[in-house]
């Protein structure tokens, strides 16, 4: 397996940005057939990408983030997540595996038998789990959080929910940018639009900048699943551009970018009552995906995603366009 896209296209950042492989890679890319829409539908299926207990996109942040929490020798990664966190398992089980304990301060949502599962997963983690029950009062917990994981003068790296910071973001850079070799060699034609859930704005901000460097149109939909974040087109152009001043700040000789909020348009019409929150459309698109496409989704994220992007099409708004979805679930 090579090295990161990111290496290969600027090797300057090789050693100013390292990177630590937890995946392999290309994930692949598919027709979804039988579906019956105006526009083809593809998929690049990141549920299969890890090595360890958990899989899908959370991994590709981790390869750029347990780096940095070695270069700053941190004992303990703290971060936040629901109960049912899909993002604060990966990082159990990845950070874990190179050595680093795991805080996670989790706050409620509506459970369901993923939610059981995965707290099932956590508790056997062995993370130290923190349970918050609201945003609230996880933000007022967060200096006891700071000095109850700092440990020998050293303090806990803290990420925030789903590793959506600038460096994080870079592992959905690395998506995309892999995504545009997969379409120069002919493995699916270029597409107008790459749909994804919005959960943190790590993964559709990555890409968005992704697709700008390697010179794809595509623009980025998200079908923001979260409401207790600010996903907005603007927010997440703006961690775009971090991630941008990021690559620069670190050696890299890139090319002029214009991420504008055109690039990235935010669409909260399949939320539902709100985070993790089962929908009626996000049911359907479930059953739709599995029966019609062989794609197997979840409730929180990727299914309200898939249902964005059914109705889109139905409705004409995606232009009769080829339509990439990125499937981020990656379960074991």
């Amino acid at each position: 397996m090579t090295g990161p896209q990111l290496h290969e296209r600027w090797p300057e950042l090789a050693d100013s940005l390292p990177h630590l492989a937890l995946g392999r890679a290309p994930t692949p890319v598919r027709l979804l057939e039988g579906l019956g829409g105006r526009s083809p539908v593809w998929v690049k299926d990141e549920s299969g990408y890890g090595d360890g207990g958990w899989g899908g996109n959370k991994v590709r942040k981790l390869e750029w983030l347990l780096p940095e929490a070695r270069r700053r020798r941190a004992h303990t990664i703290l971060t936040v997540g629901g109960l049912g966190t899909n993002w604060g398992l990966a990082v159990a089980l990845y950070a874990r595996a190179e050595g680093l304990d795991v805080a996670l301060g989790l706050i409620d949502h509506p459970i369901d038998e993923h939610t059981r599962e995965q707290l099932r997963r956590l508790r056997a983690s062995g993370a130290r789990l923190h349970f918050l029950h609201t945003k609230a009062r996880l933000v007022l917990a967060a200096p006891w959080l700071i000095a109850r994981h700092t440990h020998g003068g050293r303090l806990p790296y803290y990420l925030p929910a789903g590793g959506s910071s600038p460096l994080g973001a870079l592992g959905s850079v690395e998506t995309a940018l892999e995504l545009a070799s997969q379409v120069s060699r002919g493995l699916l034609p270029e597409p107008g639009w790459i749909v994804t859930p919005v959960g943190s704005g790590g993964t559709a901000a990555g890409l968005a900048l992704g697709l700008r460097l390697a010179g794809l149109r595509t623009r980025v939909l998200g079908a923001v699943v979260n409401d207790t974040l600010r996903l907005d087109s603007a927010a997440l152009t703006a961690l775009a551009a971090k991630s941008l001043a990021l690559l620069r700040a670190r050696g890299a000789r890139l090319p002029q970018v214009g991420l504008g909020a055109d690039d990235i348009v935010a669409e909260r019409g399949w939320l539902g009552p709100g985070y993790a929150h089962p929908t009626a459309q996000g049911r359907a698109a479930l059953q739709r995906a599995a029966g019609q496409a062989g794609l197997r989704l979840e409730q929180t994220y990727t299914a309200k995603a898939f249902a964005a992007l059914l109705d889109l099409d139905a409705s004409g708004r995606l232009g009769g366009e080829p339509v990439l979805f990125l499937n981020t679930f990656g379960p074991r």
